[in-house]
C-alpha cells in the first residue's frame, strides 16, 4: 500500500486536572495511491488527530506510519512530502493571491521562472486565473478556499491532507467546492486524506470512507458498501438515517436469514455471519426503503408527523409501537397524509440489512 498506518496510538498527557486522553487507539489503515479516503465521524472521534499524525503535526505514542515504502513515523512535516489544507484556510492577509500560492516555492528557493510557471498552472486548475493580484479580503469564501487548495497543490505533494476544508462555507458553496475538489483530485490522481463530520461530503467525495468513533475505526469501505451493509448501529445511524426494528431469527439458510418482526416473517438476503436461530437482531430500514402502499400493504400505521418538503414528504408513522421514519419521493404518491390518519405501508425486503444484537 502507498500510505499505511500500523496500530497507531496517540495518548495526550494529563492537562488541566483531567487524566490522560487516548485520542487514537490502535488504528491500522491502508490507502492506495491516487485514492481519496475520508475519515468520517463525530467531534472527538480521533479523525483530525489521525490526520495530524499522518502529516507529522503530531507524533504517535505507539505504532508506525509508512509512505511509499519508507517509514515516516518520526519525520518532521516538511520532510514527508505532504501538504495540508486547513479548516481556517490560513491565507496570509498581507499577501495577494499569487504571493500566497507562491510562498512555499519561495521558501524552497525555486527560480522565478519555475515559480511563475507552477503558480500559473495551479491557478488555472482551480479556476483563479486573473485573480493573481487580488488581496484575500477581496475574495469570496469559496475563492479563498481555492487559494488555500492551490497553495497546497503547487508544492506537488505525494499526499494531500484536508481538514474539514468546507465547514466555513454556506450550503451552496460547499456543494460546488465538493465537486471541484473531487474534479481536481481525480485529474491530478493525487492521494488524498479528507477529514469531515459531514456524511454527504464523505459519500460524494470518497473512494473509501473510514468511519471512526472514540479513537477506533468502526468500519472502512466504499460509500455504497458502508451505507448498504453497516456493521454496527453506530455506523448505520451515522451514515444516513436508519430505523432499527427488533426481530428474532427463525431460520438460517446458506445465503439468507428469516426473521420475525412486526408480526411478519421477513427473508433477508445476506450471508448469516454467525447468526443463529432464536437470536435477537435488529433490521435496518432506511427511510427510502419504505413507502405508502396503494390499497393494501404488509403493514399499517398511524401517522404521527408529516412534513412537506416540496420534492418529498417526510413521515413518522407508528407501527405496532415502533416509530418508523420514511421519505416519500414518488410524485404519484405525494399526497400529504395528515397526523392522525392511518396508512398502509410496504418496504423493500431485499434491501433490509440485519444486525445481530449482543
Amino acid at each position: 500500500m502507498y500510505l499505511r498506518l500500523e496500530n497507531v496510538v496517540k495518548v495526550f498527557p494529563p492537562r488541566g486536572g483531567s487524566g490522560e486522553v487516548t485520542a487514537v487507539d490502535g488504528v491500522s489503515l491502508d490507502i492506495q495511491k491516487g485514492s481519496l479516503v475520508t475519515l468520517l465521524g463525530p467531534s472527538g472521534c480521533g479523525k483530525t488527530t489521525t490526520l495530524r499524525l499522518i502529516g507529522g503535526f503530531e507524533f504517535p505514542t505507539a505504532g508506525r506510519i509508512w509512505l511509499d515504502g519508507e517509514e515516516i513515523t518520526a519525520l518532521a512535516p516538511h520532510r514527508r512530502g505532504m501538504a495540508m489544507v486547513f479548516q481556517s484556510y490560513a491565507i496570509f492577509p498581507h499577501l495577494n493571491v499569487f504571493e500566497n500560492v507562491a510562498y512555499g516555492l519561495h521558501v524552497q528557493r525555486r527560480t522565478r521562472e519555475e515559480i511563475g510557471e507552477r503558480v500559473g498552472r495551479v491557478l488555472e486548475l482551480v479556476e483563479l486565473t486573473g485573480f493573481e493580484r487580488r488581496a484575500p479580503n477581496q475574495l469570496s469564501g469559496g475563492q479563498q478556499q481555492r487559494v488555500a487548495l492551490a497553495r497546497a497543490l503547487v508544492m506537488e505533494p505525494k499526499v494531500l491532507l484536508l481538514d474539514e476544508p468546507l465547514s466555513n462555507l454556506d450550503a451552496k458553496l460547499r456543494e460546488q467546492m465538493r465537486t471541484e475538489i473531487r474534479r481536481i483530485q481525480q485529474k491530478l490522481g493525487i492521494t488524498s486524506v479528507y477529514v469531515t463530520h459531514d456524511q454527504i461530503e464523505a459519500m460524494t467525495l470518497s473512494d473509501h470512507i473510514v468511519v471512526m468513533n472514540r479513537g477506533v475505526i468502526e468500519q472502512a469501505g466504499t460509500p455504497e458498501g458502508i451505507y448498504l451493509r453497516p456493521r454496527s448501529r453506530f455506523v448505520a445511524g451515522f451514515i444516513g438515517r436508519a430505523n432499527f426494528v427488533p426481530g428474532t431469527v427463525r431460520e438460517v439458510g446458506a445465503e439468507w436469514v428469516e426473521v420475525d418482526c412486526l408480526s411478519l416473517r421477513v427473508r433477508v438476503g445476506q450471508p448469516p455471519e454467525a447468526v443463529r436461530a432464536g437470536q435477537a437482531v435488529s433490521l435496518v430500514l432506511r427511510p427510502e426503503m419504505l413507502w405508502i402502499a396503494e390499497g393494501h400493504g404488509r403493514l399499517e400505521g398511524l401517522v404521527r408527523r408529516a412534513l412537506y418538503l416540496g420534492d418529498a414528504v417526510e413521515y413518522d408513522v407508528e407501527v405496532q409501537g415502533q416509530l418508523l421514519t420514511f421519505t416519500e419521493t414518488n410524485p404519484l404518491r405525494m399526497k400529504v397524509h395528515p397526523p392522525g390518519s392511518r396508512v398502509p405501508l410496504d418496504f423493500h425486503a431485499e434491501m433490509v440489512h440485519l444486525l445481530p444484537e449482543g
